[in-house]
């Protein structure tokens, strides 16, 4: 079971992880940014945008947030200019780590109910489970879109969670 401070701590991690992509991401041309590399989601913006309309989505789900427009087949396009991505971006991870420090173990312990367009259909799933998927499905297109950028010879710094957040700063050590 997973607790509220694990959730501040996945927070954390996801807002810093997109600072560092978003600013390697920034040195690139809207050309090589939008281009096809092979990628399920075809580009880095494409990535990243359709990982903002996850966050979205869930966020939507668990915090009553505005829901993005679209589903996964146009997630790519959601915000088609840079400058809006990324400030959609940083509006969103303060949107996160905002829940994540409103999180309880009672709402971990219940249950979110939604209709789901991949599955077609209503789902119901418990809370941890949702919440670990949440953070999971961000660090796998995190990775995705890191693959793309040191295709290009960028680099992000370093990764790993135990070296670049404050735990204390968090109030987790």
């Amino acid at each position: 079971m997973i607790t509220p401070d694990w959730v501040r701590l996945m927070a954390a991690y996801n807002s810093e992880m997109n600072r560092r992509l978003y600013a390697a991401a920034d040195t690139l041309t809207d050309a090589r940014r939008t281009e096809d590399r092979g990628a399920f989601f075809k580009s880095v913006h494409g990535t990243l945008s359709h990982l903002l309309w996850g966050d979205r989505t869930w966020l939507h789900r668990f915090d009553g947030t505005p829901k993005p427009e679209g589903g996964i087949p146009t997630s790519t396009t959601l915000f088609p200019d840079w400058a809006a991505l990324n400030d959609a971006r940083t509006a969103t991870d303060a949107a996160i780590e905002d829940w994540a420090n409103r999180v309880t173990p009672a709402w971990l312990n219940g249950a979110t109910t939604w209709f789901s367009g991949a599955m077609g259909r209503d789902m119901s799933k418990p809370n941890w489970v949702l919440a670990t998927h949440f953070f999971n499905h961000q660090t796998h297109h995190r990775g995705q879109a890191h693959a793309l950028l040191t295709g290009f010879g960028l680099k992000t710094r370093d990764t790993d969670l135990p070296f670049i957040l404050d735990l204390g700063g968090l109030g987790l050590a």
